[in-house]
């Protein structure tokens, strides 16, 4: 998608990287509005099984390898089919059943700290140094803020939902790890849509598995517009931003949308449903994001550094930086780290 005549180069990224951060922020809000009338992993298994078709046609006219190619390839769509599609879905959809689609957005930010975290542990030589664990300490404390535990509260629904989106955040960020060695040559456009094809089957199956049916589907408007948003604007539209940003920005920027989601989120919640966050919440959000600084402070500083040389784009140009980092599987909400930072 290349929409670079309609806004001057100097803004372009600055909007691209807004408008996406809107998309996937509000596709919280989408789904806890739909949850009122689809079951969930059906929800999910067909929001993802229209929008993989579609990514599938757009790679099928934008690279020259759709197909996977061997079992390397296919391995990568089988994780991230499973992890980022199917698992990370499956359990959001069914945690926001219980909790806001605000909370659910904040207690996925911490995907990426996550994922820091579980490189070490499966990657030895990214392991965490001392500064690196205080970072994941901050997140994990920024999670028990917004959920705000007490013993009375063990087994409330509201518990029960903030464990499922956590255990979501933790299924995306062990995806992104484990796709992370895999040999494969397929482009990102390519896996993506395979992904959402396999994970779309996967939470289909398991939503029959539930006991979740067609039949329970109350076909309102609501529940129209609210598939609509999620399928087109943001599984199918966000995505193609996605790509854009990923050619011109890479994706240690790109990435980082995934902390404007929950802002997005809070903000969209209450003009539509009228819902508030308490201050404790945002509390949280502000100490994840704390812990993600702290464990991807050399990446940052990296990143501020380029904006500051001279680059082809200041003179009319572009440099694509995608060529040389692997970009790695991603949906709405998560946000997979592809750069390994050295510990300290």
């Amino acid at each position: 998608m290349k929409i670079s005549g309609l806004v001057p180069e100097k803004y372009l990224e600055l909007v691209l990287f807004s408008i996406l951060a809107i998309c996937w922020g509000g596709s919280f809000v989408a789904i806890e509005i739909g949850l009122e009338y689809v079951p969930p992993l059906l929800f999910a298994g067909l929001r993802y099984a229209l929008a993989g078709v579609i990514v599938l046609g757009y790679a099928v006219l934008t690279t020259n390898h759709v197909w996977p190619a061997d079992r390397g390839e296919w391995l990568a769509v089988g994780v991230a089919g499973t992890f980022v599609i199917a698992l990370y879905h499956g359990l959001l959809y069914v945690g926001e059943l219980y909790v806001s689609g605000a909370v659910a957005a904040t207690l996925v930010s911490t995907a990426p700290i996550l994922t820091v975290a579980f490189a070490g542990v499966v990657l030895p030589s990214e392991r965490l140094g001392p500064v690196g664990l205080v970072g994941f300490a901050l997140g994990l404390l920024g999670v028990i803020m917004v959920v705000q535990p007490t013993p009375s509260m063990l087994g409330a629904d509201a518990t029960v939902g903030a464990a499922l989106v956590f255990a979501s955040a933790i299924a995306f960020a062990l995806g992104g790890v484990l796709v992370r060695p895999i040999e494969s040559n397929l482009p990102i456009e390519s896996l993506e849509a395979w992904a959402m094809i396999l994970g779309s089957a996967v939470l289909l199956g398991w939503g029959f598995l539930r006991g979740e049916s067609i039949a329970a589907i109350e076909l309102t408007t609501t529940a129209i517009v609210s598939y609509v948003y999620l399928t087109f604007v943001s599984g199918v539209f966000a995505f193609l931003l996605y790509f854009e940003l990923l050619d011109r920005s890479g994706p240690t920027q790109v990435n980082l949308v995934g902390y404007a989601e929950p802002a997005v989120a809070i903000v969209i919640s209450w003009l539509v449903l009228g819902s508030v966050v308490d201050s404790l919440t945002i509390v949280g959000l502000l100490t994840i994001l704390v812990g993600f600084v702290l464990i991807k402070r050399r990446a940052i500083r990296r990143l501020l550094r380029s904006r500051w040389k001279p680059t082809a784009a200041r003179h009319g140009g572009r440099t694509p930086t995608v060529s040389s980092e692997r970009a790695q599987p991603r949906t709405d909400g998560g946000t997979p780290e592809s750069e390994p930072e050295s510990a300290d």
